[in-house]
């Protein structure tokens, strides 16, 4: 039987497996591909810096937690790219069971929390929940925008399908974070960058 700091750090063991998560998305100097571990690390500082544009009340550091644990499932299940063309239903699956076995190596109550943390950010129902989904879409596309379309240009993706993706998450728990967005998707798309 583990005690409950075997359990802790058999748990902190298995995340850093999460450093080897590479996503899609480039860092902001084009040097090579960020990795999960990162952008779960600057989401939470942008949840810091960021919280007062949350679309409603928010505790910036319930919105860290879900931020540092929202990932997490990719240790299984790998990164699903917003314009890889998955299913999120099978997505939904995969990473539900993912959840279940990565939080339930946590002693309880410890893991049961991490679990409701990361089924909120997943539902998106609450402020706080809205706010950290926002932050997730805001980071990568501002990492597009800013990298000349990045992602976007090598996968052909067009102004609309950034407005579909990115808007509705953004305006819902950010909205002056996503009219900045809209005037840079804007000023990319008219200059013929992509």
């Amino acid at each position: 039987m583990q005690t409950t700091l075997e359990k802790q750090l058999s748990f902190l063991r298995e995340i850093d497996r999460l450093k080897s998560v590479v996503r899609q998305s480039p860092l902001l100097d084009k040097s090579r591909q960020e990795n999960s571990a990162e952008h779960s690390w600057h989401l939470a500082m942008y949840a810091m810096i960021l919280s007062e544009y949350a679309s409603g009340q928010v505790d910036a550091n319930r919105v860290i937690r879900m931020l540092l644990l929202h990932d997490i499932v990719e240790i299984d299940v790998g990164d699903f790219p917003i314009h890889g063309g998955s299913s999120g239903e099978v997505q939904a699956v995969l990473e539900g069971k993912a959840a279940q076995r990565l939080f339930g190596q946590l002693p309880a109550p410890q893991g049961d929390e991490c679990l409701d943390l990361w089924l909120e950010f997943e539902q998106a129902q609450t402020d706080d929940a809205k706010f950290a989904k926002a932050l997730d879409r805001f980071q990568p596309l501002l990492v597009n925008i800013f990298t000349d379309g990045g992602t976007w240009l090598q996968s052909g993706v067009a102004q609309e399908q950034v407005v579909a993706r990115y808007g509705p998450v953004i305006r819902a728990g950010a909205p002056q974070l996503w009219a900045s967005c809209e005037r840079w998707i804007e000023d990319h798309f008219a200059h013929g960058q992509f």
